[in-house]
């Protein structure tokens, strides 16, 4: 029934079967014509009123701002959640990488703090001749 040489007679207010909406989508999505055109086709009327796109996300199919690449709702919704899941996925990894990172350094610049005290406590204990370093098994002093 796709591509017929005839309009639908319609009076004003009548509307569309599913059948016969259903039938004028397909046609849409597979002749190449323009969505006024095809409205011509069937109603002898220049202006649709974005008709055929609501009807299309109502029985299921998928338009993208009137691309002729279209596809039925519950593909792309799956293809959109895994989009977003591997977005997701994507952004997380990329954040926990962040993360690694910003521990390294700061890990690297806590173990140079750390030789940096240990040299400078050595080096006083050689220079002034004085314990430093905290001995466990001392008293603590009394005040």
């Amino acid at each position: 029934m796709i591509g017929l040489k005839f309009k639908i007679e319609r009076r004003k207010h009548d509307h569309f079967s599913e059948s016969e909406r259903r039938m004028i989508i397909e046609d849409y999505l597979q002749s190449g014509l323009s969505k006024k055109e095809i409205w011509e086709k069937y109603t002898g009327n220049k202006t649709e009123h974005g008709l055929i796109l609501y009807w299309m996300h109502r029985y299921g199919y998928f338009s993208d701002q009137n691309v002729k690449n279209t596809t039925f709702a519950s593909k792309t919704d799956e293809m959109k959640f895994e989009d977003k899941n591997q977005e997701h996925t994507d952004f997380a990894s990329l954040q926990l990488r962040k993360r690694i990172s910003d521990l390294e350094k700061q890990l690297s610049e806590s173990e140079m703090k750390s030789i940096a005290w240990q040299t400078m406590i050595e080096l006083a204990e050689k220079e002034f001749n004085i314990s430093i370093k905290k001995k466990f098994s001392a008293q603590p002093s009394k005040k």
